[in-house]
């Protein structure tokens, strides 16, 4: 999802429902009795800036070049593309806590991995973040191979939390392992489209249906089990371009943005 920030700290609020009360009876007739509200908890993530600046000589400007026009547009379009990658990557692929910054010191966003404690699944000297507001850094367990059984229970994990995870994220190496669970150990032979079919990309089990993706930009070490509609990306500015002052015989521009996640839930993921 996608929000929009107002300050550098942008804040919102969880809201947990009450536990089942299974002794809820009244009488008939009987006057109706308030009951206590569930608290909301507030929380909190820095807005981090980012950008990338393209610089083209005046020479690069004025050749025509093989296959494009004008040099700084083609480079604007790659710093583009350049950027949203660094910021999946900061989002999704960093074990990074939020840091308001100083003078000499850039401001950083708490990046998932800071965020997702109560579903975790570690191997021996892992522990999960805490307190579970973008403070603290998971501790990192001993690697260990990739089980579906380790999956299933997160997502039960989730499940029992009310989550509904619907994304399964994973590096190449365990989207590849991912392949070979249960139901899909081997690849099956279409002869007449000549067709091999050796991936999964849904996975359909007692706790829902996942999409299941390879991603370039999360830790190898990591499968990310995600309710998207549970996150989302605040941006307090949103990418735009401006010309730098020249200093020379170059042209520089700065393509900025400055964002945030929000962690709506962190219970609905793992």
């Amino acid at each position: 999802d996608k929000v929009k920030a107002t300050a550098t700290l942008h804040e919102w609020q969880t809201q947990a429902l009450a536990s089942a009360d299974t002794s809820n009876a009244v009488l008939e007739g009987d006057d109706a009795v308030t009951n206590a509200a569930t608290a909301t908890v507030r929380l909190g993530n820095i807005c981090q800036i980012s950008d990338k600046v393209p610089r083209v000589s005046g020479t690069q400007q004025a050749v025509e070049h093989a296959g494009r026009g004008n040099e700084m547009d083609y480079q604007i379009s790659l710093k583009m593309q350049e950027l949203k990658i660094d910021m999946e990557s900061i989002i999704f692929g960093t074990n990074q806590i939020k840091a308001t910054g100083a003078a000499a010191t850039a401001r950083n966003l708490a990046s998932i991995l800071t965020w997702i404690a109560t579903n975790d699944s570690f191997d021996s000297g892992g522990s999960s973040p805490s307190p579970i507001d973008g403070t603290d850094a998971r501790n990192d367990g001993t690697q260990r191979a990739f089980q579906e059984s380790q999956l299933k229970t997160v997502l039960q994990s989730c499940w029992t939390e009310g989550g509904k995870p619907d994304t399964i994220a994973a590096g190449g190496f365990n989207k590849q392992v991912f392949s070979t669970f249960t139901g899909r150990s081997t690849p099956t032979e279409d002869a007449k489209s000549k067709k091999i079919v050796a991936s999964v990309d849904v996975y359909e089990g007692d706790f829902g249906t996942q999409k299941v993706m390879a991603c370039r930009n999360i830790r190898t070490r990591d499968v990310l089990v995600l309710d998207m509609d549970m996150w989302a990306l605040a941006t307090l500015r949103n990418m735009k371009m401006k010309d730098l002052a020249v200093t020379g015989d170059s042209q520089r521009v700065q393509i900025l943005t400055e964002y945030t996640l929000e962690a709506r839930n962190e219970k609905s993921s793992g």
